[in-house]
C-alpha cells in the first residue's frame, strides 16, 4: 500500500493493522520519520509533491524492493502539506519471513524516499524560510543498493 496524504496519520494504529494483516510474517520492520525540532528553531515543515509522478516513482521502488528481497507486503505512508514538530512525515513498513529480508529493503526504500522520490520540502523557523535538500550522507547511502 501507498499513501500520500495531507492528513495526519497515527503510525501506532497504521502498524496494528499492517501486523494483523500480516500474520504469515517472521518479521515486520518500520521506519518512521518525524518533524525535527532543531534546538526550537522550526515552526513548520512543508511538503509538496508532484501527483501521479510521486505515487508512480514510490511504486517503481516498492516492486524493486520486492524483486530485490522476499517480500510479503510492503506499506508506504508519506505526509504532504504543513507539519508541526514531532509530526510524522514518512512511515515505511516492510513484512518478510526473515529479518534480513525485512530490515533491508525498508532501508532502500527510505533511502529512495530520501534522495530520489518527486518531494519538495520547505522549512519555516526562527530564522527565516529554506528549501530543505537531501545531504551528500543520503545520496552516498543511496548509490550502494545500485552495486
Amino acid at each position: 500500500m501507498i499513501k500520500i496524504t495531507d492528513i495526519s496519520f497515527n503510525p501506532t494504529a497504521e502498524l496494528e493493522a499492517f501486523t494483523n494483516a500480516n500474520r504469515d510474517a517472521g518479521a515486520i520492520t518500520s521506519f518512521l520519520g518525524q518533524v525535527r525540532d532543531e534546538d526550537g528553531c522550526v515552526n513548520e515543515l512543508y511538503l509538496e509533491q508532484y501527483p501521479g509522478v510521486t505515487e508512480a516513482g514510490i511504486a517503481d521502488a516498492v516492486s524493486k524492493a520486492k524483486a530485490r528481497w522476499s517480500l510479503t507486503s510492503v506499506m508506504v505512508i508519506h505526509r504532504t502539506g504543513a507539519m508541526g514538530v514531532g509530526e510524522a512525515i514518512v512511515f515505511v513498513v516492510t513484512a518478510a519471513k526473515h529479518r534480513r529480508a525485512a530490515f533491508l529493503a525498508c532501508d532502500y526504500l527510505m533511502d529512495y524516499l530520501k534522495t530520489e522520490a518527486v518531494f519538495w520540502k520547505r522549512q519555516k523557523g526562527t530564522n527565516g524560510t529554506e528549501w530543505i535538500e537531501p545531504r551528500s550522507e543520503d545520496y552516498k547511502d543511496n548509490k550502494r543498493w545500485s552495486t
